[in-house]
């Protein structure tokens, strides 16, 4: 699977093409996409794996000789889409999405295993131990000046994994910047809004007191701006003048669950390029 940005010019969706039709490759699926605002070009390649008469690591050096015709400033990146992702789960107290996505991995519907499932507090660990996936409890201070350590333990505990995906299932930390810049493009967070409206750890009650009619979840990559990391996937549901706090909390959840298994796939599955604060999902 091939994943490329570049700035836009005539001729690289022929250039990219070509070059795979020339060892023989078969595209099973292609998305492009070019931004007028930015001039930037986008596209995803899925490139059959047996039509591909050599290795991964060969591709890639025959394909880079190719994008660097495109510009100094193309990003890309050649995965192996049949090795199986590893994910780390981290968790508070709100179980819905955990249970969400160990159902799905269970199941095999999410692309990935769930390697272990980090929360700061111990009420997640029967749950989780009860799908055979390995639970860490992480004690985090009440003053935020004191929990280095706790994010330091936190940061071995998943890179031991070395994982695709970090997902912030409901964690209700805020993360330190050093700790966002080591996983960037890697950690995906819910927030319990449609962002950028009310951002924060008690949207539900901002939209109760702003009288809204939608309520909504979005899933973005976490960066060192609380809630403003570039956004994969939103989704919304419709309220009245009849529902309380608690009523959007619940009808919110579902959607949560939703919009957390949507981006995460996607991101797992290579479909999501990210272009400074905005992105391009081939859904």
């Amino acid at each position: 699977m091939l994943t490329l940005g570049c700035p836009d010019r005539p001729g690289i969706i022929a250039r990219i093409t070509s070059f795979i039709a020339g060892f023989g490759g078969s595209i099973m699926e292609a998305g492009y996409h070019s931004d007028i605002d930015s001039g930037w070009f986008f596209t995803r390649q899925a490139i059959t794996a047996s039509t591909v008469p050599f290795g991964l690591d060969e591709l890639r050096a025959r394909f880079g000789q190719v994008a660097a015709e495109f510009g100094a400033d193309t990003e890309w990146q050649l995965l192996d889409s049949g090795v199986r992702r590893r994910a780390v789960l981290l968790v508070s107290r709100d179980a819905h999405c955990l249970h969400d996505l160990l159902g799905r991995a269970a199941s095999g519907e999410l692309p990935a295993t769930i390697e272990a499932v980090i929360g700061n507090h111990p009420d997640l660990a029967e749950v989780t131990r009860a799908h055979g996936i390995e639970f860490h409890h992480v004690p985090f201070p009440k003053d935020p000046a004191e929990r280095g350590p706790a994010f330091a333990r936190m940061r071995e505990l998943v890179d031991a994994h070395d994982p695709h995906a970090v997902v912030l299932a409901r964690f209700m930390q805020v993360m330190p910047a050093d700790l966002c810049e080591h996983w960037a493009g890697r950690a995906i967070n819910i927030h319990h809004s449609f962002l950028p409206s009310f951002v924060g750890a008690r949207p539900y009650h901002q939209a109760f007191a702003r009288g809204v009619k939608l309520i909504g979840a979005t899933c973005h990559y976490v960066t060192a701006e609380l809630d403003a990391g570039p956004i994969i996937e939103q989704d919304v549901i419709r309220i009245d003048h009849g529902d309380e706090v608690r009523d959007m909390v619940r009808q919110g959840r579902d959607i949560e669950r939703v919009v957390l298994a949507r981006g995460l796939r996607w991101h797992l599955e290579g479909r999501v390029l990210v272009h400074g604060h905005r992105t391009v999902v081939f859904n």
